[in-house]
């Protein structure tokens, strides 16, 4: 089904926005959601034109032609998976001028969050108006863009079985995530890796190795937070050798913001990393969506590479006394 257009400007007139929306967001009222976003970005002055996406490939048709059209802003409503697509499109185009407007229609909404963009719709879109833009890092895997996190093993491997359980049983998404993880956990897969950090080799037996986009906190309720996305390194955490138990405590410790007294995975900073395997093809989750890709694995940040429009107040910095704990861990060879 091609998408659905909610606003066209008159003839002659230039929109101030772009706006692309998951047109499931809306549940089932997507239309009022569009007009509404229209009314909203109207009562501060900007005219915008809505496009409902049907699909990816909708989304980033829309965002292509913005970013070709050089419209100011390009703003995406929809999960974290959704603002990666037309943020990947935005980071795509050496000579973009376009900033990226978020609108958190999502469940998680990870980078919305970590950039203390409003979850309020309507919030949203007044931060959009009066926000100012800001530089920020993106991650990359063989060429293909994350904002939030890349993932080997466990999860690619979860997420592979949740579609599959909503395509053929019908069954909601977090049901379908569920079975998924249990039956995940009883076929155990390990993964026999080598990275490459530095200039030095590192090999791993793991369930899953986690490469996330700037430095993920792990203390508290903090934990699975970023206070920057500005600091130019990628985040690696690596899952030692351990049974369903280990994991099972790993989780609990997550659960209850251990993560800084557990001695169940290494953590480190790097630039690049590059990761092999004895298979040719890996699945690969980049905030969420799983695609397949040959291997080796090369991972880097693209330091400053997504203008985002963001709360115009510096707000108060995530506490940062966990860190240094954290990454003091030894990364030593097993």
């Amino acid at each position: 089904m091609p998408e659905s257009k909610q606003e066209h400007p008159s003839h002659g007139e230039r929109p101030d926005v772009v706006a692309a929306i998951n047109a499931k967001a809306g549940g089932g009222h997507a239309q009022e959601l569009a007009a509404h976003i229209t009314a909203e970005f109207a009562r501060h002055g900007l005219r915008a034109e809505v496009h409902l996406a049907r699909s990816g490939e909708d989304m980033l048709a829309a965002a292509r032609r913005a970013v070709r059209d050089k419209i100011a802003i390009v703003a995406v409503g929809g999960g974290d998976g959704s603002v990666n697509a037309v943020a990947s499109t935005l980071i795509a185009d050496a000579h973009c001028e376009s900033a990226l407007g978020v609108l958190p229609l999502g469940t998680l909404n990870h980078f919305a969050k970590d950039l203390n963009i409003p979850l309020v719709l309507e919030d949203a879109i007044a931060n959009i108006a009066t926000g100012r833009r800001l530089r920020v890092d993106s991650g990359e895997v063989n060429g293909v863009p994350f904002i939030n996190n890349s993932s080997l093993g466990l999860y690619p491997d979860i997420v592979r079985e949740r579609e599959k359980q909503q395509a053929r049983l019908g069954r909601g998404k977090w049901l379908a995530f569920s079975w998924a993880a249990m039956g995940a956990l009883r076929r155990y897969p390990f993964l026999r890796v080598r990275m490459r950090i530095g200039g030095q080799d590192h090999w791993r037996r793991t369930p899953f190795v986690f490469i996330g986009n700037n430095e993920y906190l792990m203390s508290g309720l903090d934990i699975g937070k970023r206070s920057t996305l500005m600091d130019g390194k990628l985040s690696l955490y690596v899952c030692h050798r351990t049974g369903r138990f280990g994991l099972l405590r790993l989780a609990l410790n997550a659960l209850f913001g251990r993560l800084r007294e557990a001695h169940d995975f290494d953590a480190l900073t790097a630039t690049e990393i590059l990761i092999e395997t004895h298979k040719k093809r890996l699945r690969v989750a980049t905030d969420g969506e799983v695609t397949i890709l040959q291997t080796p694995l090369q991972y880097r940040i693209r330091r400053a590479s997504l203008t985002v429009i963001v709360p115009p107040e510096e707000q108060p910095a995530a506490p940062q006394d966990a860190q240094p704990t954290i990454l003091a861990k030894l990364w030593g060879d097993d």
